[in-house]
């Protein structure tokens, strides 16, 4: 390899190194005005009247209602009891 050739490659690595200290940066400085601390689910701070979620929802194993799919379309695939065109 020439000596030209090895210039252009350090030449290159800096670059890349430059832009990524850039980027480290940039993620530091958003790191550093970013809000500490976790956000509580389902909004924010309770004392600025934000309503946050502590319910749990329980789901059932019973199977669903057939008649609830009776009109509706499969995904992609058309109405159920047709063929797909």
């Amino acid at each position: 390899m020439s000596l030209h050739d090895e210039l252009t490659a350090v030449q290159h690595c800096l670059d890349d190194l430059a832009r990524t200290v850039g980027r480290l940066e940039r993620s530091l400085a958003q790191l550093r005005t970013a809000e500490a601390g976790p956000q509580p689910p389902g909004g924010t701070d309770p004392a600025d009247g934000a309503v946050t979620v502590t319910d749990v929802i329980t789901i059932t194993e019973a199977p669903y209602d057939a008649t609830l799919w009776t009109d509706s379309d499969d995904e992609g695939l058309g109405v159920r009891g047709r063929h797909a065109p």
